[in-house]
């Protein structure tokens, strides 16, 4: 989101250099919905482990975000954040260090996801929210205040690209079924055809007359 276009409904994910922070921000952030200040739809702290799972410590809001199944926008980001599709789209191998990117990637797309994940990163401790504001300033001045860098992007992008990445994460698992089909099928008709081979060799070796002295 250009930083001179301000939408009302938004992602915000939070960084912070004292990750006990995150806790007090979620408390503070509990506060302004409790003066209108902002409709907080869900919020959730979480921690990306090494190993690039996303894991929530901390909840606060209407909005469920224990997982994709039942889960609002909050839920099924954090379900994406951590799933199986940051090693998809970023082609890394081994261990997700916390971006959907690989920070050399020549691919320059502007992606809200992308630029969510690189703030979670591996390791630490953030804060993700679904909210609804009339201006920034409530929102950055509680963080700011707790050493929180805010990274803010339209929740109408945040919906798009996540039913887009769970769409391409569909296709990706069906493609990959569809290649161990392929592969099982040619590891059968190799088998197949060497039986065969090996059947019309000891065939021929029968009928090969006796040799005469």
């Amino acid at each position: 989101m250009p930083d001179d276009v301000f939408t009302r409904e938004n992602v915000i994910a939070v960084s912070f250099s004292e990750d006990a922070n995150a806790y007090e921000a979620l408390s503070r952030l509990k506060e302004l919905d409790a003066k209108d200040e902002v409709d907080v739809r869900g919020a959730a702290v979480v921690v990306r482990d090494d190993d690039g799972k996303v894991v929530t410590t901390d909840q606060f809001g209407e909005e469920s975000v224990e997982g994709t199944a039942t889960g609002g926008i909050l839920g099924l980001l954090i379900g994406v954040l951590g799933g199986p599709l940051g090693v998809l789209v970023g082609g890394a191998t081994g261990v997700l260090v916390g971006s959907l990117f690989d920070e050399d990637d020549t691919d320059q797309t502007e992606s809200a996801l992308a630029d969510i994940s690189k703030s979670v990163r591996a390791g630490q401790t953030g804060l993700l929210a679904d909210v609804s504001e009339e201006s920034p300033v409530a929102i950055d001045a509680v963080m700011a205040n707790l050493g929180g860098t805010v990274l803010r992007r339209s929740a109408g992008d945040v919906q798009a690209e996540v039913a887009a990445a769970e769409e391409a994460q569909r296709e990706a698992k069906q493609q990959a079924r569809k290649e161990l089909r392929n592969a099982h099928h040619k590891k059968q008709k190799e088998e197949i055809d060497a039986k065969l081979a090996d059947l019309k060799a000891k065939l021929t070796r029968q009928k090969k007359p006796a040799a005469t002295s």
